[in-house]
């Protein structure tokens, strides 16, 4: 009896659900394989019968907007790889577009396409190999619309979907926030609206920081007014956050070589850039109580550090001697050069040393640098560190005859070995790949060709010199090596980590001989 007087109590809100339910399922009726509803020739036709004041949804009837809004969201719904790939498709053309404005350069004429698609692309995916000198061949709206790219794309792949798919469709569906979740590695669902929010704040905050760390020493560089040098000190901060290595000083940064005050900011906002967002978050909360810390940063932090340190030492090692890079600065130079050498391999390319004169073995050691890459959620590049450590905790496991991965007394689920595998599979044939293609269209060595496309597929922007002289079809080549570096690791591991293919029959083991 009292359910029942429950019931008639709120006899208006029980309608009103009735009413939002019933038109949940017209909704669904009518848009169907956007508006074409499969109905048998031998069925008749369903009736629908919307509640008073509902009308029906006509997607043929709706305007342009609404039929985007309307195939957005089915992609994001039903295929959020997909989703990934169209958003950062589309950012690239817009930016594109913006660069082929006669306005964008220098000299008021339309750049050749290439030019601008690889300049597009290489500031979207945040690597900063360049065809032409950014410094004089883009006027001002061109050098800000390429800080603009940079910016955008810096935030990253999926998270950038993950906002644009809630902009559209005011929703976010249940793959798209596990999708989103997986890139950005928080903790629950809960969290993930929070902390894409934090990805934003941590992204303006760094760079404002950055901005106001550089505009003292652009004022004494004798730029013509405040506002040139603000310019200046902003564009250098969002290229060093994002990792970018994109520079609009004349000559980049090999005159200032000797210039602590340029290069202490570029050193410390490359290494918050490219630790990712997750630890800065986790960081931020806990940073009074390490033991707190989750595991993915503890691990990002330790391989991290212990990579630019044996990167620094390696860099001093091989380069101390040569008279074209170290060898003629102090000793205090050489070991600021070394050590912005051992970061500036994690994915920012930003070089106060001419890599074209660096020994053969300096090449080797970045290029393996360069691979591995900086934070999972970062604007670095690579396979990144969390992947290099797990392979290796991985060999040691098995070197020692233990069953488990363990690492800061947490065991790692074998299902994140196979991502790793995956992942660093996936980057060493395309790599291999396209080596391959830019020996057979070039005449370069491999040495010079092996470094300008790992650069190229960890977002990094190192260059010995070869790129802007490289036929027009090698360009592409470096461009799709750029844009699957930037999108294809980081949605494969989020695809695979999606997807789950329960099996009622599992086949016989049988155990192949390895090594």
């Amino acid at each position: 009896m009292a359910r029942t007087n429950r019931r008639s109590s709120t006899p208006g809100r029980a309608s009103d659900q009735h009413s939002s339910a019933s038109h949940r399922r017209a909704l669904a009726h009518s848009s169907r394989g956007y508006g074409q509803t499969a109905i048998s020739e031998d069925r008749p036709s369903p009736t629908v019968v919307y509640p008073a004041g509902v009308k029906p949804y006509n997607l043929e009837d709706s305007g342009l907007w609404t039929r985007f809004r309307v195939w957005f969201a089915h992609i994001a719904r039903f295929s959020p790889a997909r989703l990934v790939l169209i958003v950062f498709i589309m950012l690239i053309a817009f930016i594109t577009c913006l660069l082929a404005l006669p306005i964008s350069t220098a000299a008021d004429e339309r750049a050749p396409f290439v030019d601008i698609l690889f300049t597009a692309i290489s500031a979207v995916c945040v690597t900063g190999l360049t065809v032409v000198d950014t410094a004089t061949y883009w006027s001002v709206f061109g050098q800000s619309v390429i800080a603009m790219g940079i910016f955008i794309g810096g935030l990253g792949v999926v998270t950038l979907a993950t906002i644009l798919s809630y902009a559209v469709s005011r929703q976010l569906g249940l793959t798209q926030r596990m999708l989103a979740t997986v890139e950005t590695k928080s903790s629950g669902m809960g969290r993930l609206t929070s902390l894409l929010k934090a990805v934003i704040g941590t992204s303006l905050t760094a760079q404002i920081l950055l901005t106001i760390a550089f505009v003292p020493r652009f004022l004494t560089l004798g730029h013509e007014t405040v506002w040139e040098s603000l310019f200046h000190a902003a564009f250098m901060a969002i290229s060093v956050f994002n990792n970018a290595g994109f520079v609009i000083l004349s000559g980049g940064l090999v005159p200032y070589h000797t210039d602590w005050w340029m290069l202490s900011p570029i050193i410390l906002g490359t290494f918050v850039g490219a630790i990712g967002f997750p630890v800065i978050s986790d960081l931020s909360q806990h940073w009074r109580t390490p033991s707190r810390w989750a595991l993915h940063t503890k691990l990002t932090l330790s391989t991290y550090i212990l990579l630019v340190f044996f990167g620094t030492i390696a860099f001093a090692f091989t380069e101390w001697t040569n008279s074209a890079t170290l060898g003629d600065l102090d000793i205090s130079s050489r070991l600021l050069n070394s050590l912005l050498a051992g970061v500036n391999t994690r994915s920012s390319g930003l070089s106060s040393l001419d890599v074209a004169n660096m020994r053969p073995q300096t090449h080797f050691i970045q290029d393996i640098m360069m691979m591995i890459g900086g934070g999972s959620v970062s604007t670095a590049g690579g396979i990144k560190v969390t992947t290099f450590a797990v392979l290796l905790l991985a060999a040691a496991a098995e070197a020692r005859g233990d069953r488990d991965i363990e690492i800061f007394s947490r065991h790692i689920p074998h299902s994140v070995l196979r991502l790793a595998v995956a992942v660093t599979l996936l980057g060493s044939l395309l790599v291999a790949l396209s080596t391959v293609v830019l020996l057979t269209l070039t005449g370069y060595s491999l040495d010079v060709v092996l470094f300008e496309s790992i650069s190229a597929f960890a977002t990094v922007g190192l260059s010995t010199g070869i790129t802007p002289d490289l036929p027009a079809l090698a360009k592409y080549v470096l461009a799709a090596l750029m844009f699957a570096g930037r999108t294809g690791t980081m949605t494969l591991a989020a695809a695979l980590a999606l997807r789950h293919r329960p099996r009622a029959i599992r086949q016989p083991a049988e155990s192949p001989l390895i090594g």
